[in-house]
């Protein structure tokens, strides 16, 4: 059975936007490389999908780590929880309807772990008692406001384990209590 992950760069606020966050570091970058490349696949809602799609096509301006992530990227299988979309790109299946029996035939089917990205997508599979770990990447901003982690009340929690990644960022691992 596979495990499903919420996981998110924040800033010290709880907020998870990208463009304000702005790159990672380049040890952060590295290890976001290693873990995607472990991945059974990625289940994103439509905003961070349409966010990720930038790493569909090869741009100019990459470098080799640029290009190894994209090629990682694109084999993974995706899953995007959408109901506005009406197709999705490379390798991507849209769930448009019952997104808990496809989420959980997802879990049933696979095996190792599925990484969920983005805060109202997570906070229905949270609802519905599919999370299975949330691992928040803290970097060492403060935002004042943005999307949250969290998009409804915070899940009751454990911690169950915190590492240094890289150069500034603290990644603390939470199961559902």
């Amino acid at each position: 059975m596979a495990k499903l992950v919420f996981a998110l760069s924040q800033s010290l606020d709880g907020y998870v936007d990208h463009q304000k966050l702005g790159p990672p570091g380049p040890l952060v970058s590295r290890h976001f490389l290693e873990h995607v490349r472990n991945l059974t696949g990625l289940v994103y809602g439509r905003r961070t999908y349409e966010i990720m799609r930038y790493w569909d096509e090869d741009q100019p301006d990459w470098d080799k780590e640029d290009h190894e992530f994209a090629t990682v990227y694109r084999s993974l299988p995706k899953w995007v929880v959408s109901r506005s979309l009406k197709s999705v790109g490379l390798n991507a299946i849209l769930v448009a309807d019952d997104i808990e029996a496809a989420i959980r035939g997802l879990k049933a089917e696979r095996s190792g772990e599925i990484d969920v990205a983005g805060p109202d997508l997570a906070r229905s599979l949270t609802d519905l008692g599919l999370i299975d770990e949330y691992r928040l990447y803290l970097r060492p901003v403060v935002l004042g406001h943005g999307k949250p982690f969290f998009a409804g009340p915070r899940p009751p929690l454990r911690l169950v384990a915190s590492d240094f990644i890289g150069e500034d960022v603290i990644r603390l691992t939470y199961a559902p209590a």
